[in-house]
């Protein structure tokens, strides 16, 4: 039996399956902070599970989230969105929220 598919389709379908590998595919950089209140507050945003948590940054709650992302894999990524915080926003204390998530464990292996 003939395709009716022209050659440029099937090799678009072909193209598309080659890059499933079970991984997310997330098209420009993506943020797992966004700061809020001057650095009081964030919008944590985890790819595990799809949501976004409006969080105090000195919480525990705030802890145990990273601390899910660091987890899963994601900790190099969230330490360097935190030293960029720090330097884009030094007074507003991202580098005592980083000195926090060290002192509890959260980036360790």
């Amino acid at each position: 039996m003939a395709s009716n598919t022209s050659k440029t389709a099937r090799a678009s379908v072909r193209a598309g399956q080659a890059g499933q590998g079970g991984a997310l595919s997330v098209l420009g950089e993506f943020k797992y902070l966004i700061p809020l209140n001057g650095g009081k507050h964030a919008y944590v945003r985890n790819l595990t599970n799809g949501k976004t948590s409006h969080l105090r940054t000195d919480s525990e709650a705030f802890v145990e989230e990273i601390r899910t992302l660091a987890g899963a894999g994601h900790a190099i990524k969230i330490r360097a969105e935190l030293n960029n915080l720090a330097a884009a926003y030094p007074s507003d204390g991202w580098d005592t929220t980083e000195k926090r998530l060290v002192e509890a464990g959260v980036f360790e292996a």
